[in-house]
């Protein structure tokens, strides 16, 4: 009986063992949004690391997270450490920029898993104003095909791009708004108290 139940593990290990190395050896997860803005103020929001916070939803998720910025202010170059209790550790490099089309990012993901994936945010003009995809493709290591045999990471990472760029969006369109307002002219009161 014994015999049986342990040849009955070891056959479903097997095909558990089969089935994960059966996944594909590569990822891509992508979102797409269309966002009233110019171009620049959407760039401008993604190029800045120190701007990610506005709309990142890994790191709006974590209140406990630690930041630590390197490199240059903004651009290629420019990185930031993060250790968080449900982000977990890893470091985020601007790789590639070109102007109010793309930004490039190298993530490097340290715990709870080590991976290394390519980030891309594509930016392509529109009529009503830019759309924003926001992509995350890498290698499919053993670990992540084991996974993904129990939980869809596409849904579930494409779900969190899908909250941060609502909020990229919002914060987007609220700082255009802001720059198309017109200077409101001084009123004359407050000219006769400043002379």
């Amino acid at each position: 009986m014994l015999k049986k139940i342990g040849l009955g593990v070891l056959a479903l290990v097997a095909l558990f063992l089969i089935a994960a190395a059966n996944r594909p050896d590569t990822f891509r997860i992508e979102r797409s949004v269309t966002i009233a803005a110019p171009a620049e103020v959407v760039f401008a929001q993604i190029n800045d690391l120190h701007q990610w916070s506005n709309w990142n939803p890994f790191q709006k998720s974590d209140p406990g997270i630690t930041m630590s910025y390197e490199g240059a202010p903004s651009g290629v170059g420019s990185s930031f450490h993060y250790v968080g209790e449900q982000a977990g550790e890893g470091r985020m490099t601007i790789t590639q920029v070109t102007p109010n089309e793309r930004v490039a990012v190298k993530g490097e993901f340290i715990k709870p898993f080590a991976a290394t994936n390519d980030i891309e945010f594509t930016l392509t003009p529109t009529v009503e104003g830019v759309s924003v995809t926001w992509a995350m493709s890498g290698d499919n290591t053993f670990i992540g095909k084991a996974i993904s045999l129990f939980i869809d990471t596409d849904k579930m990472i494409g779900g969190e791009f899908e909250k941060g760029l609502v909020d990229l969006k919002r914060v987007s369109e609220e700082t255009a708004a802001r720059l198309a307002r017109p200077l409101e002219p001084a009123s004359a009161t407050s000219l006769a108290a400043a002379e």
